[in-house]
Parts: structure tokens; sequence; C-alpha cells
């Protein structure tokens, strides 16, 4: 259940990914059908926290607030990298993940979970410009300086930036549904899931930018006929471009080819049929693309480590608001 989110704040906390955690969880959207969180700031030290570049934000709470959150999330910071933070606060955090808290950092923020020792033996990210620091200074941690996030039990490591948008809906979508994760990209005028390094892997109904016309006339095409196969060449006479030069162009603008882009597509819209309709396995595989449920089966089990069965299961859940 994601319910009591707490952001935590110290000094030189960057405005713009304290903006993605608030946005994400602090906001009450609550006439849009969707889930209302117990949402607040705590700092070591309740009081005045200084923000990058210069925003003073009064903090009400301490460290005791940690006490009953379901999620910590941790915004980053100018200096993350190279300060030191204090004991109180690491220890706070570890006791948050015993009990069964989960943690999310956004960029540097991974520093902060790297002291607390809580990246030890676990899959992480940062921002690309510190990758090879945050596994140089924390050997322990198992760092992939190629993905969005990553997610390793109750820690979510995030890239740098606008990444953390990626680690927070990823959550939601996990506690909540992909109904209420599409709803609160909607609401931010965002892709509710990209995949692979900064390749945009753009969910139904939510549609992304694209600098280039002819790949985005296609990119369009395709998400109205996932159903549908189509060959590199016959992609390519659609955006008027020779096959060659169109899956050039289409990597530039998509960090993938056609064919694993596609394939992204139909996974994400399978699994949003699993979670929201009654259809069965076989009619919800001829509608995303993949033919057969056996098919589909292959390819859920090499993306995702699971069968569309076991995900529905899993992930179908009560409407929208409802929570989990």
């Amino acid at each position: 259940m994601l319910s009591n989110v707490v952001c935590l704040l110290t000094d030189d906390v960057n405005a713009f990914e304290l903006g993605v955690v608030s946005e994400v969880f602090g906001m009450d959207r609550r006439e849009e059908g969707l889930p209302l969180y117990d949402f607040a700031f705590a700092a070591p030290r309740p009081g005045r926290v200084t923000v990058h570049p210069g925003l003073p934000v009064d903090v009400p709470h301490g460290l005791e607030r940690f006490a009953g959150a379901d999620l910590i999330a941790i915004p980053a910071g100018q200096q993350f990298a190279y300060r030191d933070f204090p004991p109180e606060l690491l220890h706070a955090l570890r006791e948050a993940v015993a009990r069964g808290t989960k943690v999310l950092s956004v960029c540097t923020g991974a520093f902060l979970l790297a002291q607390a020792g809580l990246l030890d033996g676990r899959h992480c990210t940062t921002h690309w410009l510190y990758t090879d620091m945050l596994r140089r200074e924390y050997p322990r941690a198992r760092v992939e300086p190629d993905v969005l996030y990553v997610a390793d039990g109750p820690v979510i490591t995030s890239a740098g930036t606008a990444s953390g948008i990626d680690a927070c809906l990823a959550l939601v979508r996990e506690e909540q549904g992909s109904r209420v994760a599409n709803a609160i990209a909607r609401r931010m005028v965002v892709p509710p899931h990209r995949d692979g390094g900064q390749a945009q892997y753009i969910e139904r109904p939510v549609r992304g930018t694209c600098d280039d016309d002819a790949i985005a006339r296609v990119l369009a095409w395709l998400q109205e006929h996932l159903d549908e196969d189509a060959t590199v060449e016959q992609l390519a006479a659609r955006a008027h471009l020779a096959p060659r030069t169109f899956a050039r162009r289409f990597q530039q603008e998509t960090g993938t080819t056609p064919y694993q882009w596609l394939l992204g597509q139909r996974l994400l819209l399978a699994q949003q049929l699993l979670e929201e309709t009654d259809a069965t396995v076989d009619a919800i595989a001829s509608r995303a693309g993949f033919g057969n449920a056996a098919t589909l089966r292959h390819h859920f089990l090499r993306r995702l480590d699971t069968t569309p069965n076991a995900y529905r299961r899993t992930f179908r859940g009560p409407a929208v608001g409802a929570g989990r």
C-alpha cells in the first residue's frame, strides 16, 4: 500500500528534483478519481531549509516523520556526491528500510543511500556524470550506468533529473496499477513509461514529443496499429525515407530499433489490458500484435520474468482511487 510519503529535505536540495517528488505525490487529485497521498517534508532537524538556488522552505517535521512512512523520497542536492550526512539521518534511513519502508532517490540522492549502506549488494544508478564516482567510492554497490532507474528490493534509484519522474511513476504503477500511473502522467504531460537509457517509450494514450516530423508520423501511426505487422521498408516508405536513413533517424529519436520500440509498446498495451479488462490472454495477444498467447507468454517471460496470467493476478486491482 502506498499512501504515506515523506520527502527528505536537506540544505541545497535542488528545486527541480524536489518538484518532481512533490508533483507526483504531493498534489490533491481526488476530483480526478486519483488517490491522495499523506505527503510531508522532513529534515534531520525541523526548521528553515534552503533549496537550491536560494529558496527558503520551512520544514515542520524531523526524522520522527519517517515512522509509518510507506516511501521516503530523496531529491538530489548540489553537493550530495561530496558531503557527509548526519549519522542520525543514516541510521533513520536504515531503520526505515528494515521496517519495510521503500526509499527512492533522484539523481545524486543515491549517494545518501550509499552512505547509509543501503546500496551495498544492490543494483543502483545515478546521474551519468557520477556513476564512476559512485562505483569507485562505494565498490559494494552494483552500479548500472545506462538505465533510467533501478528497483532492487525496497531501494529505488534513478538517474539524472527527469528520470526521477520515471522512477516515481514506475513505483505508482507497481503499487496502484497502470490506470493511476497513466492518469498522473497525463496530468503532468509526460510519458508514463520510458525504457532503455534515454529512449522514449510512450505508453498509450499519452504521447511524448519527437523533433523529427517524419519519425513522429510513423510513431503516431504505429501507436494506432500495434496489432499490425510492418517491416522497416514499409515504415520507411511511410516516412518517405530510404530504409537505412529511416533506421538511423529512428534510432536517434527513440534510442532503439523499430522492432524493439514496437515490442516495448506492445508489451505495455498487453500489460494495460491485463490490468484493466477481462479479455482472455488470447484476445489480448491478438489486440497487442503478438498473434497468439504463446508468443505473448514468450515475450513476457523474456522482458518481465513472469507470465501474463501471473502478471494479471499480481497487478489487477480495484478501480482508480481505491488504492491497493
